[in-house]
């Protein structure tokens, strides 16, 4: 696995984007750079704007050109967040902040690309960086380490999978219980504390990728 950072593989720059395809030569991208500023997204929206739609756009189309498989990994923000328990083929939208608009767009440019998988997640640090959290915004999300174990199984076998849509998380629960399993005096607070619309409820049902788990290990 090649892992290039700025500025070797800078997805603003179109150029960039090719010329380190062309110097790698790899047979599957996965694309997990984005602007994830939720907040700082209302305020620097040409950079968002820049980074999670602008810069798929250039991967997508430098992939699709060279037939790489290209693995997109987005978010459950895709959704309006009032309802919660979203599958993959739930309608997306509308979306509720910029960042969420952004992510959306992003996902309908890598869906023009003839080989993808785009994985619907959300993860937080190993440790809660807050001195709150939120009791009101209910998600699927977990920490990075028991989140990313799921999603390299699912890349590892990424062009194998009979969709093109995936939600890799974990149980329904709220922002607030997950910060306090390993941030145990994690103070209470309300999504109506901050400057920037939040959903009420955007947890995923990650059936599918439970059924493909559970085949694949019974096939090991």
């Amino acid at each position: 696995m090649i892992a290039p950072d700025l500025p070797a593989f800078d997805i603003t720059h179109p150029e960039n984007v090719a010329r380190a395809l062309d110097e790698v030569q790899p047979c599957c991208v996965v694309h997990a750079a984005a602007y994830t500023d939720v907040a700082g997204a209302e305020r620097e929206r040409a950079a968002c704007w820049r980074v999670n739609v602008a810069g798929t756009r250039h991967v997508a189309q430098a992939v699709a050109a060279r037939g790489i498989f290209l693995v997109h990994i987005s978010t459950d923000y895709v959704f309006d967040g009032t309802r919660g328990n979203y599958r993959e083929d739930d309608t997306p939208g509308p979306p509720c902040n910029y960042y969420a608009l952004t992510k959306l767009v992003a996902e309908e440019a890598v869906r023009m690309t003839p080989a993808h998988l785009i994985i619907r997640t959300s993860f937080r640090p190993r440790e809660w960086p807050y001195a709150t959290a939120f009791t009101d915004v209910f998600s699927s999300q977990d920490y990075v380490d028991i989140i990313a174990p799921e999603i390299a199984l699912a890349i590892a076998h990424a062009g194998e999978m009979p969709f093109d849509t995936l939600h890799i998380a974990t149980e329904r629960k709220s922002v607030y219980a997950l910060a306090a399993r390993r941030k145990p005096d994690v103070r209470a607070a309300s999504k109506h504390d901050v400057g920037v619309k939040l959903p009420n409820d955007i947890s995923l049902d990650c059936t599918r990728w439970q059924q493909w788990k559970t085949a694949w290990e019974a096939r090991s």
